[in-house]
């Protein structure tokens, strides 16, 4: 009698555990950008079932592991929207393929505006001791005095204008004094007479001295 309890409590037992048990599925599917229609790779995939696993699609976002109908599926990755997908149960063959789109998930973040300035002390600092020009006239007679004209003269490089007109301008006064006949300091009288009058005149300061 004892021997056929146990077996009856046995075969309960079996009979629950094989109801609870949900059939195994094999699970593939291919993941893409719901926006771009591309695909998404290595996105994180976690089943939540009887038991939690984690798998990770490859880089074409391609995935294929073994679960159980029934289960959830939640596939995460970062700029994207979670996205949740429950097994359909009674499937007439032990396998189900899925293409999944995600939603790319946007985070506006506030705007940051950056001073020069460390602190509001400084900026206080800073501002009582501007200078500002009254009025566009003034500036524009700051920017067109000699001494600005002088110091922009002076520092700013000629431009391609100003470096041709140099140019033509030698061209030209080569051009004009090249048939002239340079005559020899030398040979010519008056110069020797005023520099002969300017030794005289030395001579004469250093005897009156």
């Amino acid at each position: 009698m004892k021997k056929l309890f146990v077996i009856l409590l046995l075969l309960i037992s079996f009979g629950a555990f094989a109801q609870q048990s949900k059939p195994l599925v094999q699970f593939s599917g291919v993941i893409y950008d719901l926006d771009s229609n591309t695909v998404v790779p290595y996105v994180s995939i976690k089943e939540i079932g009887s038991e939690t696993r984690s798998y990770t699609a490859n880089y074409k976002g391609y995935f294929s592991f073994v679960a159980q109908e029934g289960d959830s599926i939640v596939f995460s990755s970062i700029g994207y929207k979670k996205l949740t997908l429950v097994i359909p149960l009674n499937l007439r063959e032990h396998k189900f393929t899925a293409i999944i789109k995600i939603k790319s998930d946007n985070i506006e973040l506030p705007t940051v505006r950056v001073f020069p300035w460390a602190s509001t002390d400084e900026f206080k600092r800073e501002f009582l001791t501007m200078k500002i020009a009254d009025d566009d006239l003034e500036i524009a007679k700051k920017n067109l005095s000699k001494k600005s004209l002088a110091e922009l003269s002076a520092n700013l490089p000629r431009d391609g204008g100003e470096m041709s007109a140099y140019s033509f301008q030698n061209m030209h006064n080569s051009l004009s004094t090249s048939h002239m006949v340079q005559t020899n300091p030398l040979l010519n009288p008056f110069a020797w007479g005023a520099l002969i009058k300017q030794i005289m005149d030395g001579d004469k300061r250093r005897k009156d001295q």
